[in-house]
């Protein structure tokens, strides 16, 4: 059965449901090797998941981002690493779209191969001298124009989906422009002098496959200067929210693994399970809070950017910012709170619930940073009183 067969949410919510269930027992073995799981992506292309976010005019559903943000919480819960991987595919295929950035040409050139193939891309920005591209650090990766079109050379880190990527778009400081542009190139993973250095060594989402790709003398051709950047502010991104939505997932796997525990062990020393515990209860309670919480805000700002035009989408950047770092947080928060209710057994390697600790921290590193996210809360608060 493929997603596109089917015509409505539900019916695709209960698809992929059913599909990733193998990926929670997987994820201990790929967590405990930094495996990359392609067993997982195997499946998810065998359903046609990576085509979701392709627009209908071009083969896909061009799903909403209430739909996406759906789904990738149910991989999440599953298996944090694929979904935080799938995620950043999903969520630049349905911003391509929706936003025109590329040649028609290049773009169905490319959402045919997603389509007819299931290929994966994925954004390649961070570098070692720049850090994080959201802090506005000039790339030192270079493409110099030759007669038949680019050469590009550098390393970009943190490049998520690397042993299974198909494109990569990357960005680069472009020789001889004056004053220096910056653009993204689309490079196929085929072209000669595209190697990966196999360098993620992270005890976060160890599954994520975010190894180093180096660029040595990459011919690509002229058209594959798909976009100038702007340095400075970003509009706001919507698909983004596919960062909360993951880590959403792992909170409600560890409040699953919490609960379960809770009402059924029974230590001799109490009539009935710990689940009857006041302290106890306490916690569960908590934890429930913060779910409905991360759950209402999530998904009512995603709802909100599906029925609004771009003008008032381009008011929400602070907004998006407040919901990843508030449900990122709260995550945080949940798998703590499931830690102490299982008590030391949670720190056994055996356990999810130290790789679902591990993990979710991984979301405090993702963008927008905290940080930045409070200042620009702090300067709407000062322009909404003045």
């Amino acid at each position: 059965m493929k997603l596109k067969e089917l015509n409505h949410t539900e019916e695709r919510l209960k698809l992929v449901k059913e599909t990733v269930k193998p990926f929670t027992e997987r994820a201990e073995k790929h967590d405990e090797e930094a495996s990359f799981p392609f067993d997982n992506f195997r499946d998810l292309i065998s359903i046609g998941y990576p085509s979701l976010t392709v627009p209908a005019e071009n083969g896909g559903i061009g799903i909403s981002l209430y739909e996406m943000l759906k789904l990738q919480e149910t991989i999440a819960k599953a298996d944090g690493s694929t979904a935080l991987a799938i995620g950043w595919h999903m969520g630049i295929t349905m911003h391509l779209g929706e936003n025109n950035i590329w040649s028609e040409e290049k773009y169905k050139a490319y959402t045919e191969d997603v389509v007819d193939n299931g290929a994966l891309l994925n954004n390649a920005a961070s570098e070692p001298a720049t850090g994080s591209p959201t802090r506005g650090g000039k790339p030192e990766t270079y493409a110099k124009q030759d007669g038949s079109g680019w050469v590009i050379n550098g390393k970009k880190t943190f490049t998520t989906l690397a042993p299974i990527l198909n494109y990569f778009v990357v960005s680069a400081s472009i020789d001889g422009t004056e004053p220096e542009q910056v653009g993204n190139f689309l490079v196929k993973r085929e072209r000669a002098g595209v190697e990966i250095d196999e360098t993620w060594d992270s005890i976060a989402m160890r599954a994520t496959g975010s190894h180093d790709l180096v660029l040595k003398n990459v011919h690509v051709d002229k058209d594959d200067l798909v976009e100038y950047l702007t340095p400075g502010n970003k509009p706001a991104a919507g698909w983004l929210l596919h960062i909360p939505a993951c880590y959403l997932g792992i909170a409600k796997a560890a409040q699953e693994y919490a609960v379960g525990f809770a009402t059924s062990y029974s230590p001799n020393s109490i009539k009935g399970t710990i689940s009857e515990l006041p302290n106890v209860k306490q916690k569960l309670g908590e934890m429930e809070l913060l779910i409905i919480e991360s759950e209402h805000f999530l998904y009512s700002v995603a709802q909100k950017w599906d029925e609004s035009n771009e003008a008032v989408r381009q008011t929400m950047k602070t907004e998006l910012g407040a919901v990843k770092l508030s449900v990122v947080n709260k995550a945080v928060q949940v798998v703590d709170l499931a830690m102490r209710v299982a008590g030391a057994r949670s720190l056994s390697l055996k356990n999810p619930l130290q790789r679902y600790y591990r993990d979710v921290r991984a979301g405090l590193h993702n963008p927008p940073m905290d940080d930045m996210t409070v200042m620009q809360l702090a300067q709407k608060s000062i322009g909404d009183r003045v």
